[in-house]
């Protein structure tokens, strides 16, 4: 009987803790919510490009210190994501992606999003991942501007984007 007493004080005692310390510690969100302000002089860290000039292709990278990084589009944001070494942020990692749905321009995850390939659209810097919050709205689009695939994130690869880079750098 004795035991049982206290193993109820000491439950009492762990939630009443837990409770406190939920209310003291800062709830933390999955995702932060990207950047809503781009500086006219801001450059794409792969192309040089003056960024805010294209607000319809603007994408951005939260790196692991902080860093916000934009870029012309989602293939220099890729090349950048790929080998961020190469462009000026050694020791870093994407820590969020965002890209704009291609048909309402509001910020989706981009390691959630849907990219068409090969469309007759083209972006800033020629041909690119034209991005869609949705499978839907994607294969939609394919099928409207000639894309040749739907893909996910986790299937653009290194080789996928340098092809789409080849003879479309300004550096």
């Amino acid at each position: 009987m004795t035991s049982m007493v206290i193993r109820k004080k000491n439950i009492r005692k762990y939630a009443l803790i837990l409770c406190v310390l939920s209310f003291l510690l800062p709830a933390q969100p999955l995702l932060a919510q990207p950047a809503k302000e781009v500086a006219p002089q801001e450059r794409c860290p792969v192309c040089g490009m003056f960024v805010a000039k294209y607000p319809n292709w603007l994408t951005q990278v939260r790196l692991s210190n902080g860093t916000v990084k934009f870029f012309d589009g989602v293939k220099d944001m890729m090349a950048f994501t790929f080998t961020p070494a190469s462009f000026g942020a050694p020791g870093q990692a994407a820590k969020e992606i965002w890209v704009k749905d291609y048909y309402t321009l509001a910020w989706l995850d981009g390691r959630s999003a849907w990219y068409v390939i090969g469309s007759d659209v083209y972006g800033p810097m020629g041909h690119e991942f034209i991005p869609f919050g949705s499978a839907a709205a994607a294969e939609n689009f394919r099928k409207d501007h000639k894309g040749t695939k739907v893909i996910r994130f986790d299937e653009i690869t290194e080789p996928l984007v340098q092809s789409m880079r080849h003879g479309q750098k300004m550096r």
